[in-house]
């Protein structure tokens, strides 16, 4: 019997938001998707739109930043031998500070949520698709992956960090098969943490100023079916209204 394939969403939050969106695009494809995050309520609520469609969602609550909950993530997700297409890391934690209002803790807890965390599921999606021989990881970057500016600085440090992860990863791992990709969101995504946080900056954004949710999950998912002879490693969207 072939092997169900799977999809891995880490990094799952709010019902309108970029993991949610991203969970159920691979599940219209047919892929069994396992979405984990931190809040059970929200898994649960995510689940139940997916399931609602006809798609086949296991939700896991799990810590990005602690190396047993990775693996036990990993291990859920091919323990009866499945093919595991897609690994996707969504955690974008960010908070803003001036650099001498960055205190240890805050700096720490940005690192571990972008750069450990993606390093501990980049590891685990690298040895179960090596054995495949195919596969796709997507991390998820933003503007501060390419420059630091203030009050965003220790943002920018933990987000580059995950974008050299991910260069690092594509170079190791491509020729084995599997394809890592980094995808640079420059530009505010149309959510609920957006709308509820920064409601005026929404307001002034104005018609299409907003990346798209199912925008944004139908580009992964082309990522996902790109030929070998032409894989893209790193693609930036936006807006066609966002000036960079």
């Amino acid at each position: 019997m072939a092997a169900n394939k799977t999809a891995l969403v880490l990094g799952v939050g709010p019902l309108q938001g970029l993991g949610a969106a991203l969970a159920q695009r691979f599940a219209t494809e047919g892929l069994r998707v396992f979405i984990a995050g931190r809040s059970p309520d929200r898994l649960a609520k995510v689940a139940d739109a997916i399931a609602a469609k006809g798609g086949s969602v296991i939700p896991v609550v799990a810590d990005a930043t602690v190396e047993a909950d990775v693996v036990k993530l990993f291990n859920e997700a091919v323990a009866d031998g499945e093919d595991l297409q897609i690994a996707a890391y969504n955690v974008d934690s960010n908070w803003s500070a001036p650099l001498l209002q960055t205190d240890l803790d805050m700096f720490t807890a940005l690192w571990k949520q972008n750069s450990l965390g993606a390093f501990l599921f980049g590891r685990e999606a690298a040895k179960y698709m090596q054995a495949q021989r195919h596969g796709t990881i997507i991390f998820t970057g933003a503007t501060a992956s390419l420059r630091a500016k203030p009050p965003f600085t220790a943002f920018a440090v933990a987000k580059a960090g995950v974008r050299a992860l991910a260069q690092g990863m594509a170079r190791e791992f491509g020729p084995q098969g599997i394809h890592v990709v980094h995808a640079v969101i420059d530009g505010v995504i149309d959510g609920e943490r957006s709308r509820g946080q920064f409601a005026r900056f929404v307001t002034a954004k104005g018609q299409d100023g907003l990346l798209q949710l199912e925008a944004i999950a139908e580009t992964y998912w082309q990522l996902h079916l790109q030929h070998p002879s032409a894989w893209t490693h790193e693609i930036d969207l936006r807006p066609y209204k966002e000036p960079f």
